[in-house]
């Protein structure tokens, strides 16, 4: 058999096996298409890109035009190119391929961006320096290489993260920048220059020890092509027919890559959905498909819009969102599966709560009606815009004995930094726990080194006592060097501390205030890697979680009881992960809960990338909902408990800007002073007695209407408390009645009567 890689297989001139012959039937994999599909897989010659929505076959058609082309005998199938993001794409392209085509389609060059990268470089690994059988180091390998390299140049690591640095650097490489090419602009800040200078470093030790990275396999190979003319002909010349998947994910280097190779035959195939953009974090660049007409004049632009996944009142919400978008080539989906034409399809249901403990609530109530409809957990998915945003629903399908699993990380209570936090409650509590003491005695770094740590557990095991007995002893003593004295002291006393506020302190409280003065929330705060700001929301939200008991030990207890859930596994059941996590999934019913300013749109997106930011936000609100094939939920709380203080919520802008005809809107009563435009009061909510109060303040029957959108407006809260004094008495919708304790403009502190001291927002009470 050709080995496709091989390019002594043939000559470059290796002249075309010659047309089908004109009295062929069609293969039956063709009359299968509908007549856009059908389009994109006849239209071989030029550049083309083919708008494939959500649910409207992509896949299918990506493989019948490979299929299509051999099946014409257009070329020879190791002159066929076609790139995928990820190896599951490839494998489940090649069976499919496999079984329209048969063996041949082992000798198609199929792979990943970097796969198909890696075979090239193989063949010119000296070109870049490069020796036969260099190796690929893992991401372990690349974080512990540049940690020797920051200590050689006296870097501290705790002032510049490594795993922010190491970010920084794979950055520029899905930009195609080598160190000499790093533009001034990125290194005008003093983390710039020293992130440029390890760069530097870091490739010249990679070639020391003859390997690469995982993003030196486009680095390199673009470098190849881009500097070595002969090498790049030979490829652009192989290539007769080349196709790309998901393309509106590529980044620079990428999109590079394929111009290069595509530079001769221009038979170019890109397939994507720029509506479905959302990893400008990993360096997707949503302008490689948005400019494809300019880059290739004359390109055949091919819109997929017949959806065989949803239900008609899904995709119009859907598409009604996603209009708002400026930047976006445009289509509509069309429902064109089994449910259609179905008239007793529900609309997207958009729910307003009180809160998110409500909110979680109101979510797994549904989840149980609609098992009882014929629509099992086992199809059901919450898609979360934060991961913090888990741990209220976590919590509820588990008092509910609701099978679930969380896909794409760990659970709430299993994450390192709640690990970590609960290991200081767990000491607190508990001084005899040893293994709470021996996770965090140096978490975050205090100056003690394994000696000090190992000195501490051989006291304990001779004295027969616990290692924080054994440290308060150590203490006292010379056993340990000063430094080590120093810290060892300080955190035995730090421990003391706060088991003498146990019981005087509310345990949310204290929770808050270990958090702090340990500088385990300040560590994660400073850290610049990625996931650090996730981490702090996580932390955020345990806070929170600790307020809902009314003892640290019951806390604990509570999470005891859930971990031990946890561990003897779930049956299949309801599908929890993040939105990012779920593009190209589906299910039949879907959540999508936490629809709020700041929130999503998420706050740090938006501060971070201004308008572009906030479109690939509602790009990431129109993947949520068109991953739903039956039914779809909306949700926003009014009220969210961030670090034990109640924040008041803004329903997102993404719910006003969804059509009417496809939703149907309630909200609990009273909810912002006012049953909202669109919105019909839901009976049993949280009670009557403002439900009447309008957006402006006056009675009109509940409704308050926002002119020109008949959506949801909210009211203007800002400025209003001013005349609220320290020591009135107020009425909160949720909390009750309760005395003020202080105004700092507009935000109360109030001591309820049945509900305890809480944050507010003036808007929120009303003098009583």
């Amino acid at each position: 058999m050709i080995d496709p890689f091989d390019l002594t297989d043939e000559s470059p001139e290796d002249p075309t096996p010659g047309p089908a012959p004109a009295d062929a039937p069609p293969p039956p994999w063709l009359s299968d298409l509908n007549p856009e599909q059908r389009r994109a897989v006849e239209a071989t010659e030029g550049p083309v890109l083919v708008l494939s929505g959500a649910g409207t076959g992509k896949t299918r058609v990506l493989t019948t035009r490979v299929a299509y082309i051999l099946h014409q005998r257009l070329t020879r199938p190791w002159r066929v190119l076609a790139v995928t993001f990820t190896n599951r794409a490839a494998r489940e392209m090649r069976e499919r391929l496999g079984s329209m085509i048969g063996p041949v389609a082992e000798t198609v060059w199929l792979g990943t961006f970097h796969a198909l990268s890696l075979k090239i470089l193989r063949r010119h690994a000296g070109l870049v320096g490069l020796r036969d059988g260099f190796t690929i180091l893992d991401a372990d390998d690349q974080l512990r290489l540049l940690k020797q390299l920051m200590a050689d140049a006296n870097i501290d690591p705790k002032r510049e993260p490594p795993k922010g640095l190491m970010g920084r650097i794979q950055r520029w490489k899905d930009r195609g920048l080598t160190p000499d090419r790093v533009p001034d602009d990125d290194v005008k800040s003093a983390a710039g220059r020293r992130a440029r200078d390890l760069y530097v470093r870091y490739q010249a030790r990679l070639l020391e020890l003859n390997a690469c990275d995982f993003g030196d396999l486009l680095l390199h190979t673009l470098g190849i092509l881009q500097k070595h003319p002969d090498v790049a002909e030979q490829y652009q010349n192989r290539f007769d027919y080349i196709l790309v998947d998901e393309y509106q994910d590529t980044n620079v280097a990428q999109y590079l890559w394929l111009r290069l190779l595509a530079a001769r035959h221009k038979n170019l195939c890109c397939v994507g959905d720029d509506d479905q953009s959302i990893y400008s974090w990993r360096g997707a660049e949503v302008g490689n498909i948005l400019r494809f007409e300019t880059d290739y004049p004359g390109a055949a632009v091919i819109r997929l819009e017949r959806n065989y996944r949803s239900a008609s009142p899904i995709l119009g919400a859907a598409s009604g969102l996603i209009r708002h978008n400026a930047g976006r080539l445009g289509k509509d989906l069309i429902a064109a599966g089994a449910n259609a034409n179905d008239p007793d399809t529900p609309p997207v249901k958009v729910r307003g709560l009180w809160d998110g403990e409500a909110e979680a609530r109101w979510v797994v109530e549904e989840i149980e009606a609609l098992g009882h409809e014929g629509l099992p957990a086992a199809g059901t998915a919450i898609l979360v815009r934060a991961t913090f945003q888990m741990r209220e629903f976590e919590d509820r399908l588990m008092t509910c004995g609701v099978p679930y699993q969380v896909i794409g990380g760990p659970r709430f209570y299993e994450r390192l930094e709640i690990r970590d936090a609960l290991a200081y409650l767990r000491l607190v509590a508990q001084p005899d726990d040893d293994l709470a003491f021996e996770r965090i005695v140096n978490t975050p770094k205090r100056g003690l080194g394994e000696a000090s740590v190992q000195l501490v557990q051989k006291l304990a095991r001779a004295d027969g006592v616990s290692l924080l007995a054994a440290a308060r002893e150590l203490v006292a003593g010379d056993d340990l060097k000063p430094r080590a004295k120093k810290a060892l002291a300080g955190f035995v006393e730090d421990v003391d501390r706060w088991r003498g506020l146990l019981g005087g302190m509310p345990p949310a409280e204290l929770c808050a205030t270990i958090l702090e003065e340990s500088g385990y929330a300040a560590m994660w705060k400073a850290d610049k890697s990625p996931d650090a700001p996730g981490r702090v929301e996580n932390l955020e939200e345990l806070v929170g979680a600790v307020a809902e008991f009314e003892t640290l030990d019951a806390f604990l207890e509570h999470i005891a009881l859930v971990m031990e859930t946890e561990s003897k596994g779930a049956a299949a059941g309801v599908t929890l992960m993040t939105l990012h996590a779920a593009k190209g999934l589906e299910f039949d019913v879907v959540f999508l809960p936490g629809w709020e300013e700041d929130l999503f749109p998420h706050r740090r997106a938006l501060e971070e990338g201004g308008q572009a930011s906030l479109e690939e936000e509602r790009r990431l609100a129109y993947v949520g909902l068109t991953r739903a094939r039956k039914r779809a939920f909306i949700s926003f709380a009014a009220n969210r408990r961030i670090f034990n203080n109640w924040q008041a919520s803004l329903p997102s802008r993404f719910v006003d800007e969804l059509p009417d005809t496809f939703v149907e809107k309630a909200s609990d009563t009273g909810l912002y002073g006012a049953v909202t435009a669109g919105f019909a009061e839901e009976p049993g909510g949280w009670g009557t007695r403002h439900a009447r109060r309008t957006l402006n303040g006056t009675g009109n029957g509940g409704r308050g209407v926002s002119p020109g959108t008949g959506g949801w407006k909210a009211r203007d809260r800002s400025g209003e408390g001013a005349d609220i004094t320290v020591g009135q008495r107020v009425f909160h919708q949720k909390f009750g009645y309760g005395q003020v304790l202080s105004n700092d403009g507009g935000k109360l502190a109030v001591d309820f009567e049945k509900a305890g001291r809480k944050t507010v927002v003036a808007g929120f009470v009303e003098a009583a």
